[in-house]
Order: structure tokens, then C-alpha cells, then sequence
């Protein structure tokens, strides 16, 4: 029997989640749980701001990717390459490459929890906050924005006697 190893394999954009599904179904109907061990979609939670209500959300890491554990033979390179929405393994000419332990542990085990999600969110629209790094190090003004997506704020610093805002990145703003 081969060795157990993480592949990564390209599936359509969009549709991951639906070619996970279908590749664990076919795994348990045809008994392969014994060489495909996991299908991974790899994703991290994001904060996001509707209507005023902070939200956790589950965004893709790689769109078009999954991740998959298993013992590589015939019989399970086949059932992985003929199962809806993979369009096959990630290698070189046709031949799937193993994932070492570092970029499995890059792609799989780093991923950010809805804790930490939260917490790299701990201002809001409104509050004062002081830029703590940067040009704008020990200045304080006002959150007009929240970009989670870009993991920026708009903040308004009073400079040269009048408002002016500026994008600072959440690692540099500390509410008080």
C-alpha cells in the first residue's frame, strides 16, 4: 500500500464546497475511508459589518482548491479525478505532487478562528482610537470606516487645523 500524503486538487470557482460533498459521498459509498482520509476546503472567518451588527463569516482561502488526504493508487486517483466539480490534481504533467508538511500546515492548520477573527475587530464606527506605529504614531481620532475585507479603517485625525482622514491598518489602531 502507498504512502499517506495531502494533494491539492483544482476544482471549479465557486463550486468547492458542492465538489467536497460529492468527493466524501463517492469516498464512503465505494468504501475508500480506509485510503481517502479527508477533504479539506481550506477557509478562515472574517469579520464583517452589516447594518450595523458585527458578523463572522467563513471566507475562502484559495478559491478553486481543495485539499485532500489519502493514499494515492489507481483506484483512488480514479474515483477522485471523475467525481463532479474536481477538475483533477495540482502537479506537473498530469503527475499530482505531494504537499510537504510545511505548506500543509500554511494552508490547512494556520487558520484564523472566529475568536481571533473577532478580536482583530475591536473598534467600531464612532469610537476614538489612537494610531499606535506609522507616521500618524500616538495620534487620535475618530473611526468613519471599517474595510474588513482590506482589514482597514477610515480614521478622521484632526492635522494642519482641520479633519482628515486617513486608511490605517487594524494592527495600528488601539481604541481608548
Amino acid at each position: 500500500m502507498g504512502e499517506r500524503n495531502w494533494y491539492l486538487l483544482h476544482t471549479y470557482s465557486g463550486a468547492e464546497e458542492k465538489a467536497r460533498n460529492n468527493l466524501e459521498q463517492k469516498v464512503k459509498t465505494l468504501a475508500l475511508t480506509d485510503r481517502v482520509f479527508s477533504v479539506v476546503l481550506p477557509v478562515d472567518n472574517k469579520v464583517i459589518i452589516k447594518n450595523g451588527e458585527r458578523k463572522v463569516k467563513q471566507e475562502k482561502v484559495y478559491p478553486g482548491y481543495l485539499v485532500v488526504e489519502m493514499i494515492m493508487d489507481d483506484e483512488t486517483w480514479n474515483v477522485v479525478t471523475h467525481t463532479p466539480g474536481i477538475l483533477g490534481f495540482v502537479g506537473n504533467y498530469g503527475k499530482p505532487i505531494p504537499l510537504s508538511d510545511e505548506e500543509v500546515e500554511r494552508i490547512i492548520k494556520n487558520r484564523v478562528s472566529e475568536e481571533e477573527a473577532v478580536a482583530k475587530l475591536h473598534f467600531e464606527v464612532g469610537d476614538t482610537v489612537q494610531i499606535i506605529g506609522g507616521p500618524f504614531d500616538g495620534m487620535q481620532g475618530k473611526v468613519e470606516s471599517i474595510s474588513p475585507e482590506k482589514e482597514k479603517a477610515r480614521i478622521k485625525l484632526m492635522m494642519f487645523g482641520r479633519e482628515m482622514p486617513v486608511e490605517i491598518d487594524f494592527g495600528f489602531i488601539k481604541k481608548i
